[in-house]
């Protein structure tokens, strides 16, 4: 359906963008996670057309987007994070507008409105004013203009931004209906609104695509989903050395704890893995006191977290690329 190859983006020095490549197949909600600032919005208006690539290309349903954008842009509706509406027109006469932009058969101009109001739950707002509207009405009105011609692709960038919670849920709601009969690619740099109605999550830092998978399956993705929290008595290279005995660690680090004489090891290890018992026996053989041990498994907000950084420090245009930076062993 979307086939996005060796994708990069530059604004003068800054690199938006960093060769990012990645398919969306059909029938699937897709969450487009990452901070402000790690270059989403300009993924998405690379892959409308809004804006053109440094290099690398976008396919839509087979059409590449430069060299055939009416044929692929025909395939796609796109809700900007602000949506492009006209306030001194009513609801209705700027889905006319639209319905006349995007080249629909003025015989079924009518009832495609009449159908995507009705979709989209705005059909009593549509003789207001779009001015008047409240915000959620305002993206439900963008929303409807996006499925005008019933596109395959709907692309939506941060469509719940600036709602209230009732809001979020109704919009909510209205996605997953839309998963039904399209490929819904949705951007947010909120975790729970990706999670809440997504198939599958895509997680981009600093231009870069760093982990797709569905939510269920990213925790796997990561080397050391299992934590171990540890606080030991004892002096710093005994705990060392009981740790690097352990073959099965994939990495740690070690902090003096608050506890006196006392050490924090933060372990981590393979999803099957459980060094408690073993660590157990070794500390007891040094005569270690073991203070605190507790296990668990890294979440999702755990995993955004690691693979993104310092990502809310950077801007879009200026985003550094460093990469996801796992403790290393010591």
């Amino acid at each position: 359906m979307i086939e996005v190859e060796h994708l990069t983006k530059r604004y003068g020095n800054h690199l938006a963008v960093d060769d990012l490549s990645f398919t969306v197949g059909e029938g699937q909600i897709y969450g487009f996670l990452g901070p402000n600032g790690a270059g989403k919005s300009t993924t998405m208006n690379i892959m409308t057309g809004y804006i053109a690539p440094t290099s690398g290309e976008v396919r839509i349903s087979g059409h590449n987007i430069l060299d055939e954008p009416e044929a692929a842009r025909k395939s796609i509706g796109y809700l900007p994070e602000i949506p492009p509406l006209y306030p001194d027109m009513t609801v209705k006469e700027y889905l006319v507008f639209a319905a006349g932009l995007k080249k629909i058969p003025r015989r079924d101009t009518q009832s495609m409105i009449a159908e995507l109001m009705e979709t989209t739950g705005i059909t009593d707002m549509q003789n207001r004013l779009i001015r008047n509207l409240s915000k959620g009405y305002r993206q439900r009105t963008g929303l409807a203009q996006a499925l005008l011609g019933y596109p395959p692709v709907i692309i939506l960038d941060e469509p719940m931004v600036g709602l209230d919670p009732r809001q979020i849920i109704e919009i909510r709601d209205l996605i997953r209906g839309l998963g039904r009969k399209h490929t819904v690619i949705l951007s947010s740099h909120i975790l729970s609104e990706i999670s809440a109605v997504c198939d599958h999550i895509m997680i981009i830092s600093h231009g870069k695509l760093v982990a797709s998978d569905t939510p269920e399956n990213l925790p796997l993705l990561m080397a050391g989903t299992n934590t171990l929290q540890l606080t030991v008595r004892t002096k710093e290279q005994t705990l060392r050395s009981i740790l690097n005995g352990q073959d099965k660690i994939l990495s740690y680090t070690l902090e003096p704890s608050a506890e006196n004489g006392a050490w924090d090891a933060v372990i981590r290890t393979e999803t099957q893995t459980d060094l408690r018992e073993a660590l157990f026996f070794d500390c007891a053989k040094q005569n270690a006191a073991i203070l605190n041990m507790q296990l668990s498994r890294m979440s999702l907000e755990d995993i955004f977290l690691e693979l993104t950084g310092d990502e809310e420090t950077q801007t879009e245009e200026g985003g550094d690329d460093n990469g996801s930076n796992l403790p290393q062993r010591s």
